[in-house]
């Protein structure tokens, strides 16, 4: 199986020296490049990012890691990505999940109360139809449209990816995802979650691709920054942020290679924090991290 570990610019995914970033990656042959869904402060929105770092490079793949799905109309999203997969095949790779991490922003992506997990499953399934089919007419509890399409189709069908780490969420991916990106958990749980999501396909009488299990892990070579550490004592209050967060580049290199052991390949790296320079943090990753794939 394929072992591949793109970069998340993290903190460093700001407006000012962004395009340089892309330029980097791609001359470097890094595999991937990742943004995440952070609406308040200077942070790049990830489908314009994603629409102008694939405008710039020929080779580079780019991700959402992660977007929010609820609270965005499926029809909307669906278009968007389909004419970033038309305008640089092979290379878009949409994460979705449940809702934003910081508790702030979630009144952005609105949903019923109470209602957001089934909002999320319905969304997911017209984004299915709508990348899939040529003309689709849909009736469900949030969506209704009717003879809708959003243009030509590729070849192939864009693979939709999940996000999250709560057993709903696992089921979930299982049902409607074609791959998994989690974070915040070890390696040995790590196994556990790819049993359940293959579990939950095999009921639904679908597969997800052996290889499409992976992971975002942050780098921490300057120490954990507050802010991340209490992200992670949020998400994870039974255990230490170090043990999720690897401290130096061999402490990232051996996590890596026991969640390869777990199963995973694909994996997203990124600075903890904006103190490390992005020349200095590249050159580093090309050094650790791409002698692991194959």
């Amino acid at each position: 199986m394929k072992v591949r570990i793109g970069i998340s610019l993290g903190p460093a995914a700001v407006p000012d020296g962004f395009a340089a970033a892309v330029d980097q990656l791609e001359a470097a042959g890094i595999d991937s490049l990742w943004l995440s869904e952070m609406v308040y402060g200077s942070l790049v929105e990830p489908f314009v990012g994603m629409a102008y770092a694939l405008s710039r490079t020929t080779r580079l793949k780019v991700g959402t890691g992660v977007a929010v799905l609820p609270g965005r109309h499926p029809v909307l999203v669906a278009k968007e990505l389909a004419s970033l997969a038309a305008l640089a095949p092979r290379r878009v790779l949409p994460v979705f999940g449940l809702q934003p991490a910081r508790p702030g922003e979630r009144a952005l992506f609105p949903a019923p109360p109470g209602r957001r997990g089934a909002l999320f499953d319905e969304s997911l399934k017209l984004l299915r139809l709508m990348l899939t089919q040529d003309q689709v007419s849909f009736t469900g509890e949030f969506f209704t449209v009717e003879a809708a399409s959003v243009g030509p189709r590729g070849a192939r069908p864009l693979d939709i990816w999940l996000g999250g780490s709560a057993p709903a969420a696992l089921r979930r991916v299982g049902r409607y995802g074609d791959g998994w990106l989690g974070s915040f958990r070890t390696p040995a749980e790590t196994r556990g979650d790819r049993e359940a999501i293959q579990a939950a396909a095999s009921e639904a009488g679908r597969e997800i691709e052996p290889d499409h299990f992976g992971i975002s892990l942050p780098v921490a070579t300057e120490g954990i920054p507050p802010e991340l550490a209490r992200a992670v004592s949020d998400r994870r209050p039974d255990l230490k942020p170090a043990d999720l967060v690897p401290a130096s580049w061999a402490e990232a290199r051996a996590m890596i290679e026991a969640y390869i052991e777990a199963g995973l390949t694909k994996f997203v790296v990124r600075p903890a924090s904006a103190a490390q320079s992005f020349d200095e943090f590249l050159d580093e990753f090309r050094a650790e991290m791409l002698p692991l794939e194959n």
